[in-house]
Formats: C-alpha cells, sequence, structure tokens
C-alpha cells in the first residue's frame, strides 16, 4: 500500500513545460504577426517566418514529452468544481494537444506539398506528400484556420485559471505556477 500523500502541485517537468509551451506559443504567433505587418519583400521576412518554423517544431517536439509527464496523475482541484468544469477543461486540453500536433504537421505536409524543404539544423526534413499547389494550399488554409482557432482556446485556457483563481477561488491555477511552495 502507498502512503505517499497526493500532491497538491504539479511536477517541476510539467511546470516548466507549461510555461515554456507558453513562451514558444508567444514565439510562433509573434513571428507569425510581425511578419505580416511587414511589407512585401521586406529583409526581415524570411527571418520571422524561419523562426516562426522553428518555435513550431520545437512545440511538435516537446508536446511529446508534455503527453507522457500527463501520464502522472493530475493534483486534485480543490475545492472539486463542478462535473461540466471538468468535462469542458478536458475538451479544451485535448482542443490545445491537438493545435500543438495538427497544425506543424500540416505546416510540414504544406510545404512538402508546395516543394519548399524544411531546414532544420543543418539538415533537411523529408517532404511527406508529392508536389501538389493546390494540396499546399488546401494544407496553408488548414493550418491557418487551426492556427487562428489556438489564439481563442488559449486565451479560454488562461482566462478559466484567472476565473478559477479570483472568481472561484480555488487552486487550479496555482497547481502549475512557478516558484510556488507545496501546499
Amino acid at each position: 500500500m502507498n502512503n505517499r500523500a497526493v500532491p497538491q502541485r504539479y511536477g517541476k517537468l510539467s511546470i516548466t513545460l507549461h510555461w515554456l509551451m507558453l513562451a514558444l506559443f508567444v514565439g510562433v504567433y509573434g513571428c507569425i504577426e510581425i511578419k505580416g505587418l511587414l511589407p512585401r519583400g521586406h529583409a526581415l521576412k524570411g527571418m520571422f517566418l524561419g523562426l516562426h518554423s522553428l518555435f513550431g517544431l520545437a512545440i511538435f517536439a516537446l508536446v511529446w514529452v508534455r503527453l507522457l509527464a500527463r501520464l502522472k496523475p493530475s493534483p486534485p482541484i480543490l475545492p472539486r468544481p463542478p462535473g461540466w468544469q471538468i468535462g469542458m477543461s478536458h475538451l479544451t486540453h485535448l482542443a490545445l494537444y491537438g493545435l500543438m500536433i495538427a497544425t506543424p504537421i500540416l505546416a510540414w505536409l504544406m510545404l512538402g506539398a508546395g516543394d519548399k524543404p524544411i531546414p532544420y539544423f543543418g539538415f533537411v526534413l523529408p517532404a511527406p506528400v508529392s508536389v501538389d499547389p493546390a494540396l499546399a494550399r488546401q494544407f496553408k488554409d488548414w493550418h491557418e484556420l487551426i492556427g487562428s482557432a489556438g489564439y481563442w482556446l488559449i486565451g479560454l485556457h488562461a482566462a478559466a485559471g484567472l476565473f478559477h483563481h479570483y472568481w472561484v477561488g480555488d487552486n487550479t491555477l496555482k497547481r502549475i505556477l512557478p516558484g510556488q511552495r507545496p501546499e
């Protein structure tokens, strides 16, 4: 029988990955927004697109580590929220993980179908599909649609954490904040 107390906070790995992912999302979205503001042909457009891709690939690599870390039981929310809130939380997290997996895959498919190499630290990722400009446009549309939905998902996730912290007064946000002492 295990007499260990149930942890009240996520482990250091989960906390670090959570906030690192936020920083990478700020990078992904910030770079693509800045690129969009620059005039056509501007010398920095390529740099921001490259950084956007690099941050996106980092998200894709780290999401698998996050999923492995989630195999460990989550600390309970105290006091326990209503079942519908727990269900919405699970759906939102599922959508966020879908965003972190599908968006980079769609980018890879888009670039492959568009006959654009994906350089990554000195080597080129192989194209997963044959060259097809019409298919590349479809992948681009899906990539942008899901990416745009990501703004709303991330905003909803952040708003829910703040709602629970300031309005409900439970430990939802405290469980994932860095630098907090165990309760």
